[in-house]
């Protein structure tokens, strides 16, 4: 700014293939990224490589130089920075002419301007201190002061440097995490056993999600995922950490904060993505013909997205599996299914019908699994144009919800008391309840619509509909549903659809 004096700053960068690899400025700015005058030298560097003078390593150069030239070179060096370096020339002068000294034990001298060998590993300079400083102070702000927004400008910062294959975002990532560790609120919560922040646990979600890019990382060595291993296990056993699945059960469901409804909700969020277009690049070294990375991330989400896995116990956790499985989706909803994808649909939706305890669509499943009612609709809409029968057979049998069915014994009836003892309860903690059997109803209604006009498909439904939903509200709900779908203005009522609607209204 014109009324601000001019400042001259001395910058100094080294580089180390293509990466700075240390930075100083006499500016004196301390913050987590360069300051305004590195970039600047860095800019310059790079648009005028010819106005920056490339000097030889200094070895190399006096190497080149006679006796006297090297006297005359060290006693000038002395001379213009006498009160700085006298004192060390002279013990090193001392050191050189002792012959038993530890320095004439090692061949050579080095060489700061040489650059490290091509087997040292190299990294970007990172400021660990100031790190620590920005982290600790955007905690204390308590996500006031757009704190929050900074925090997950750094995680941003961490995925970036992932992205690049930095090995700067698994340090960078550890002192984030180390600060979050620290925060005196961690132990205030477990005291007073209070649930912590949403906004907070939001932050410690994206922490976990990080360490989990970072654990499953293929390019990195063994040695590192096991030290990686073993500082998160020193966390894990860290008191004040806090549970994935709730605050160490003392958690309650906080009922006013409903979970938005169907696999759109995070837009039987995402609206700047809507932007990108996905395409086939090649995956060299895969052995099928036809793959690419496009193709392989489809099928690793289907195949998590299909994972048989329990229900958590923690509200915020019940909260958290509904929310990721539905960004997966919304995620996937973007792609346009071309004949390659949808090989890969059929492929994983034969497999999970067919696989055994792995799978959320397998015959047998535990009572208390995740039910697959989101997933199971998206599948559907996706199968039908291409395999009918697949997608109703995928459907039905995710319309099931055990964990609302009957687990009385068929025993002795005449001793009641016996059988009290083994039931178990009926209703487990599932917060998620309500919006889950929802989603059984968008599923449902989903198949009643696509099966319109079909009697042997509309009775197939209606008879999941009656064995598997148990609310007598969402059965109202799908009677009204068919009752529209049967009697559309752009056609004769459909006669099957209408029994279906008075056969649900009536029960």
């Amino acid at each position: 700014m014109q009324s601000e004096p001019e400042t001259v700053c001395n910058v100094a960068i080294s580089f180390d293939r293509c990466k700075i690899t240390s930075v100083t400025c006499s500016c004196g700015n301390k913050d987590i990224f360069y300051c305004a005058h590195v970039v600047a030298l860095s800019l310059y560097r790079i648009r005028k490589p010819d106005q920056v003078k490339l000097h030889l390593p200094i070895s190399e150069t006096l190497f080149q130089m006679n006796r006297d030239q090297l006297q005359k070179f060290v006693q000038y060096l002395i001379t213009v920075h006498h009160t700085e370096v006298l004192p060390t020339a002279q013990k090193l002068a001392d050191e050189i002419l002792s012959q038993n000294s530890e320095i004439n034990q090692v061949h050579g001298a080095p060489d700061p301007t040489a650059g490290a060998s091509i087997d040292d590993e190299n990294c970007w300079h990172l400021d660990e201190e100031q790190v620590q400083e920005q982290v600790k102070l955007f905690l204390s702000q308590g996500g006031y002061h757009g704190s929050g927004k900074q925090l997950n400008l750094l995680f941003a910062k961490v995925r970036e440097m992932l992205k690049m294959r930095d090995s700067n975002g698994a340090r960078m990532l550890t002192l984030i995490t180390e600060q979050f560790m620290s925060d005196p609120r961690l132990s205030l919560w477990r005291q007073q056993g209070t649930a912590m922040t949403d906004k907070y646990r939001q932050l410690w979600d994206e922490l976990g999600a990080l360490w989990m890019c970072i654990v499953l990382n293929p390019h990195c060595k063994l040695e590192q995922k096991a030290s990686w291993l073993k500082q998160l296990k020193t966390w894990n056993n860290v008191d004040v950490c806090p549970w994935e699945d709730g605050n160490h059960g003392n958690e309650l469901p906080n009922l006013t904060n409903a979970l938005p409804q169907g696999a759109n909700a995070n837009q039987e969020n995402m609206g700047q993505c809507k932007s990108l277009e996905y395409q086939h690049l090649p995956a060299h070294k895969f052995l099928e013909e036809g793959e690419s990375y496009l193709t392989l991330a489809v099928e690793v989400a289907l195949i998590g997205l299909g994972q048989q896995r329990i229900m958590p116990d923690g509200l915020y956790a019940q909260e958290k599996v509904c929310r990721n499985e539905e960004q997966l989706i919304s995620k996937l909803q973007e792609i346009e299914l071309d004949d390659t994808l949808v090989k890969i649909f059929r492929k994983q939706a034969v497999f999970l019908l067919e696989a055994g305890p792995y799978s959320g669509l397998g015959e047998v499943v535990h009572r208390e699994s995740v039910p697959m009612h989101t997933f199971a609709k998206y599948l559907f809409t996706s199968l039908l144009p291409h395999d009918a029968e697949l997608a109703y057979k995928t459907a039905l049998r995710a319309m099931r919800l055990l964990v609302l069915e009957s687990t009385a014994p068929s025993g002795d009836m005449s001793r009641p008391h016996h059988i009290a003892s083994v039931v178990p309860n009926r209703y487990p903690r599932w917060f998620t309840l309500s919006h889950i059997e929802s989603q059984q109803c968008e599923l449902a209604s989903t198949m009643l619509t696509a099966a319109k006009g079909d009697v042997r498909r509309l009775e197939t439904v209606l008879e999941s509909i009656q064995k598997n939903i148990h609310s007598s509200s969402h059965i109202f709900k799908l009677a009204q549903d068919a009752f529209k779908i049967a009697t559309l203005m752009d056609s004769l009522p459909d006669i099957t659809l209408l029994k279906v609607s008075l056969e649900l209204g009536l029960q």
